[in-house]
């Protein structure tokens, strides 16, 4: 039989009184085990009392928990903690359906295998590494680390190779942040992200995003909560295609200064951006982890992503990561070292950065033209403002063609589609005449 935990238990450990807050929250003390498998749950009018909030809150907080198969029973016989049933997974990305084989599928915002470079010679190069098959837990190779060295934004203490970019996320978050620590990441974000960080138990605190990037304002409000991390794209948005200014990342260093947030840049689009490498490490190299992945430019069989911060946390993240696969292939990193050091792939990559841009910019000219307003910029997808999510995604299903919600994205109201561009050679004009029915509602 498990145990009970009172109201004023749960009082003093739900910090976030929100539906989605507490949710989160109950989930974290449930894997973290301070509500094991079998505790009974205050009832809820005595719980929401203690909370200061209203019973029908608590109970949408508790609906979405049964949902998952969290927590189990309800009425007179109680609420009780079923987490022998617990399965984690990402939400947004797990909701992602099945559209068939007839329609249009713009939902993922992945390369275009035709545009990628060829591995065959970099394999076989790979097949000779430095090393092979030690059971050393390495953190980089020394001739990627050489290679990627010559283009970092700055002069970084540590490096460390990660299977891939969000692999590179969700161990830094997991070995830096506890669950029910704060966390704030520029809204929208990627779904991916979001899913890692609800995963870990994090209170997401969102910054609101123009143009040029995080408003500082709204980060200066974020960091009242004194997260833990600021989590964001610096170099090209992979959502909304947009880059951050030099001068916002000025103002942005301005806020940031005398505290001690780590900063996590994350350049998981890499080089498909025309836009320089920058960030904050030179100023602030104790705590910026920069994120750079060769996923989107080389590959995603390549399951590679450098990442570079002080030695003290490579230090930490390379602990967390030796419960686990210790070190990245060495074959992934010699091919990939060889892929740099490539006249032939850097040639593939100018031409696939061209081409990512026009198909990009083609849509959002011709959605122009029909009276729909998007920001033009780069990278894989586009992100177009619509008066209702729910009737565009109607609307662009019954024509057959297939989009993401803005609200996978955001944990604030949205009203956007996120539409991928990079594998859009062709009817454009049909989607771009279906996405201008969609957008506007009456």
């Amino acid at each position: 039989m498990g145990e009970n935990r009172d109201a004023k238990w749960f009082a003093e450990k739900l910090n976030d009184r929100t539906i989605r807050g507490i949710a989160i929250e109950t989930s974290a003390l449930i894997r973290a085990g301070a509500l094991p498998v079998g505790t009974k749950l205050p009832p809820i009018r005595d719980l929401a009392f203690a909370l200061g909030i209203s019973p029908a809150t608590l109970s949408e907080a508790w609906s979405e928990l049964r949902r998952q198969k969290i927590i189990s029973g309800r009425g007179r016989n109680g609420t009780w903690v079923s987490g022998d049933r617990f399965v984690a997974k990402p939400v947004r990305l797990a909701s992602v359906g099945d559209y068939g084989d007839g329609a249009l599928n713009l939902t993922a915002a992945v390369p275009d295998v035709r545009l990628l470079p060829k591995l065959e010679a970099a394999m076989a190069y790979g097949a000779s590494a430095e090393n092979l098959n030690s059971y050393e837990r390495s953190r980089i190779l020394p001739e990627l680390e050489e290679e990627v060295r010559k283009a970092w934004p700055y002069e970084p203490e540590a490096f460390l190779a990660t299977n891939g970019g969000y692999n590179a996320v969700y161990t830094l978050i997991n070995a830096l942040v506890m669950p029910g620590a704060s966390v704030a990441i520029e809204d929208p974000t990627g779904m991916r992200l979001l899913d890692i960080l609800e995963d870990r138990g994090a209170r997401i605190i969102p910054v609101k995003c123009d143009e040029e990037g995080p408003l500082p304002s709204s980060l200066e409000e974020a960091l009242k909560y004194r997260p833990v991390a600021f989590v964001f794209q610096p170099r090209i948005h992979s959502v909304t295609g947009q880059s951050v200014s030099p001068a916002r990342m000025a103002s942005l260093a301005g806020v940031l200064r005398d505290k001690d947030t780590l900063i996590v840049e994350d350049d998981g689009v890499a080089d498909i951006s025309t836009a320089p490498r920058h960030s904050m490490g030179h100023l602030f190299p104790d705590r910026v982890i920069h994120i750079l992945s060769f996923s989107k430019t080389h590959g995603p069989d390549l399951r590679l992503a450098v990442l570079s911060s002080s030695r003290a946390i490579i230090d930490q993240i390379q602990s967390y990561r030796s419960f686990s696969s210790g070190w990245t292939s060495r074959i992934l990193q010699a091919a990939a070292a060889w892929l740099l050091r490539d006249a032939a792939t850097e040639a593939c990559l100018d031409h696939a950065r061209k081409t990512y841009r026009e198909r990009r910019a083609g849509l959002i000219d011709a959605l122009g033209e029909r009276g729909v307003k998007a920001l033009h910029g780069e990278g894989l997808c586009a992100w177009i403002p619509v008066s209702s999510e729910p009737f565009a995604m109607v609307t662009l299903a019954a024509r057959g063609i297939a989009v993401h919600p803005g609200a996978k994205f955001s944990i604030l109201p949205s009203s956007h589609l996120r539409v991928a561009t990079a594998n859009l050679s062709e009817r454009r004009d049909e989607v771009a005449d279906a996405i201008a029915l969609a957008a506007v509602h009456t």
